[in-house]
């Protein structure tokens, strides 16, 4: 754990430096290892020539877990029967030909900045997150700890941007069902390379101990805690001794910027109204909420510095009351999707910023006696904008019930190697070293020619 020698002298507020100086490192995957261990393993990496810097541009992968109705979204039937059709319209949108569900008219009021894919095959049919964070299954390299995330993959061949802003963050809530909060595996990589959750225990301790319940309101003192924490370690001397690495580990767990980052109530009131909050919160269950607030913060967390930032949003296992969930849900994501690419053009990161919307796989054509749809691996969809990728298109298309992909179907695979290519990594070339030191490509399958 990160921890420093010497006694266990407190601070004004009774939390001990020792205590303070542990935190963090469940937040970055396993409880024995610390940020100062995730530093000197960066600063390797370096060493061995194996890291690179580049310009900063970044991901924002929003995970719809559950599986979302491609044909209640994005790829309607109306010329189908209607036990199959269901209970959403189409509207035109921007871009002439192109149409989607009527729960979406902010992004088709933009859809010129937008890509639809319709025709995603090669799901594994798993309630859960890995393909939607790495490209490939979960069997995949299994012995070797299987494959890293594309978070993990960034951090461990970019490294941060700012040394007080890890390049991967994961924003998803925990969820009764584990593996829609999954924000990405470490795979072979280790846990280094782990996401870091603000929402984590760790964090959370840390927040409420150096900012106590009188100062939550103020989030200035909050801050100034952080600050005069930071000033009475190096006034005591616990930083002597330390080396550069854990050095760098405090600077994270007490650094203002990451902190200022994740407190949206410092966007300006109008921007806040745009994006919503997401509530009142309904059809979770055992998922995750739609904290519209989410895809601000990962907007804020990439200015200052973050690579990759993977979220959750709602919870789209409808095999009951389908259409009223697509109805909630769908407005919703219309509202805070629309309004995050909308706040990316406007403070020009668009086209340095990936933002990519799907769900491990897509819903049956035939709807069930609880008005719902059940689980279909066979095809499904994905939205995207930014990142310099072509949008007002849309990729493939679905047979008359949506089924099947009719043509043009896009693996997993090729999705991330588009996404890889966004972020200035070709993927044809570059490779990761896996535990026997044989170089492995980050992504299976080529980009999606149009799109790039």
């Amino acid at each position: 754990m990160l921890t420093f020698l010497g006694g266990q002298s407190r601070l004004c507020d009774g939390v001990a430096r020792r205590s303070f100086l542990k935190v963090g490192a469940l937040s970055f995957g396993a409880a024995s290892l610390s940020l100062a261990d995730v530093y000197r393993a960066e600063a390797a990496a370096k060493a061995s020539g194996s890291q690179s810097t580049s310009q900063h541009k970044a991901v924002i992968n929003v995970f719809l877990g559950g599986g979302p109705p491609h044909q209640d979204m994005f790829d309607l039937k109306m010329d189908a029967p209607v036990e199959i059709r269901g209970e959403m319209t189409p509207i035109d949108t921007k871009v002439p030909g192109i149409q989607v569900s009527n729960v979406f008219p902010k992004m088709a009021a933009m859809m010129d900045k937008f890509a639809i894919i319709r025709s995603i095959v090669g799901a594994s049919g798993g309630h859960d997150a890995f393909q939607c964070t790495t490209g490939y299954r979960n069997e995949d390299m299994a012995t070797l700890g299987g494959r890293p995330s594309i978070g993990s993959v960034l951090a461990r061949s970019q490294g941060p941007v700012d040394p007080s802003v890890p390049p991967f963050i994961g924003l998803a809530e925990k969820t009764a069902h584990m593996p829609w909060s999954d924000a990405g595996k470490t795979g072979f990589l280790g846990s280094m390379y782990g996401a870091f959750r603000p929402n984590g225990p760790d964090i959370a301790n840390m927040k409420m101990n150096m900012a106590n319940l009188s100062h939550m309101a103020d989030r200035k003192k909050m801050v100034a805690g952080f600050d005069n924490l930071r000033r009475e370690l190096d006034a005591n001397g616990s930083l002597i001794g330390a080396d550069a690495h854990q050095e760098r580990a405090l600077n994270v767990l007490t650094s203002s910027k990451l902190i200022e980052a994740l407190d949206v109530t410092k966007e300006d009131p109008k921007i806040r109204d745009r994006y919503g909050d997401g509530k009142p919160y309904k059809f979770q269950y055992d998922g995750s909420p739609t904290v519209n607030e989410h895809l601000l913060m990962a907007r804020r967390l990439i200015q200052a510095g973050a690579r990759c930032i993977t979220l959750s949003y709602g919870r789209w296992d409808s095999h009951g009351k389908n259409f009223d969930l697509v109805r909630d849900h769908g407005a919703k994501l219309d509202q805070c999707l629309s309004a995050l690419v909308w706040d990316l053009e406007r403070l020009d990161m668009l086209d340095d910023v990936t933002v990519i919307a799907w769900g491990e796989f897509g819903r049956t054509p035939r709807i069930n006696k609880e008005a719902g749809r059940d689980h279909w691996p066979q095809v499904s969809c994905a939205v995207l904008a930014g990142g310099g990728i072509k949008t007002g298109q849309v990729v493939g298309s679905t047979n008359r019930l949506g089924e099947f992909a009719k043509d043009r179907p896009v693996t997993f695979g090729n999705v991330f190697a588009t996404l890889y290519q966004s972020l200035g990594l070709n993927p044809e070339t570059t490779t990761i070293p896996d535990p026997t030191g044989r170089p492995q490509f980050v992504a299976e399958g080529g980009s999606i020619k149009e799109l790039v």
